[in-house]
């Protein structure tokens, strides 16, 4: 028996992790001053989160530091129970090297201890795809080692497509600048963002207007299929639903799908995206094979 275990940026409600048995550990976010946690839905309620987003206020959040994926951890060295940890994206988030220091230290108590941390290069719903269909492989009866060898390869066929309608949050972030951010603006100038094969986000193109900017996340999540048979579709949005039907409309009308959700973005990606983000998931071409 193992423990299939993440963090709350894997974007699934808290009712469909608790079901399926998958534990996890929360990030942290501060409204207003206020410390929170996103334990995705248990108690956290994520349209207050989208309510502070509307009156401009800008929440920040803090990786999970050593301590807490001790306390997260050590339960189960205690019990000899095997862990496999799919973290958020190492691109994104120091969280995963703290996660690594911990179970270093872990080890010194509990020499048994069987952790593995699994980077999965990933956010929202991409890593939510990895954290289900990891305990499908183990409910199908794969091994702890069998498990971690499925996620790391199906992580590099994982395609995360990604538009905002908001420019403020990606400056106070870095990813653009204040003068971009004004123009953008201005120009209604929306970036069209991907999750390369290291976990990082690039913005790789730029449209003007919000209707183009759907359409293109959609043409490059079809373009970047292998088959347009029995797919999975995985779509994150902040705030903007109807926006988030739109583009699963223009994508089933394009593939057989297998399976499909339609979920909010978490308060810990949102703080960085802002109001009407919209992020598609599926499963296509290897990142590895793409020009960095």
């Amino acid at each position: 028996m193992f423990q299939i275990v993440t963090d709350s940026c894997c974007d699934i409600p808290f009712q469909f992790l608790d079901e399926a048995g998958i534990a996890f550990i929360p990030m942290l976010v501060e409204i207003n001053g206020q410390e929170y946690k996103d334990d995705l839905g248990k108690t956290f309620d994520v349209d207050f989160f989208y309510e502070a987003l509307k009156d401009k206020q800008m929440p920040t959040t803090s990786q999970i530091n050593v301590g807490r994926y001790l306390e997260f951890f050590e339960p189960y060295a205690q019990k000899g129970i095997p862990v496999i940890y799919l973290s958020f994206s190492s691109g994104l988030s120091g969280s995963y090297n703290s996660a690594l220091q911990a179970v270093a230290v872990l080890k010194e108590d509990y020499p048994q201890a069987e952790v593995a941390v699994v980077d999965t290069l990933a956010a929202s719903l991409g890593q939510g795809l990895l954290v289900l269909g990891a305990k499908k492989q183990q409910a199908t009866g794969k091994s702890f080692t069998e498990v971690i060898a499925w996620v790391e390869e199906q992580k590099m066929l994982l395609q995360s497509w990604v538009t905002v309608d908001d420019l403020k949050h990606l400056e106070r972030g870095g990813r653009i600048s204040k003068s971009e951010a004004a123009l953008g603006g201005l120009l209604k100038v929306k970036p069209i963002i991907h999750v390369d094969k290291n976990g990082k986000l690039q913005n790789v193109d730029k449209v003007r207007g919000r209707n183009k900017s759907l359409q293109k996340i959609v043409d490059e999540t079809l373009a970047h299929l292998t088959s347009r048979q029995e797919q999975i579709v995985y779509i994150a949005y902040s705030g903007d639903v109807a926006a988030a039907e739109t583009v699963l409309a223009a994508i089933t009308a394009e593939v057989d799908i297998e399976d499909v959700a339609c979920l909010p973005l978490g308060p810990t990606i949102s703080a960085h995206t802002g109001l009407g983000c919209v992020a598609i998931f599926t499963f296509g071409k290897n990142r590895n094979e793409e020009v960095s």
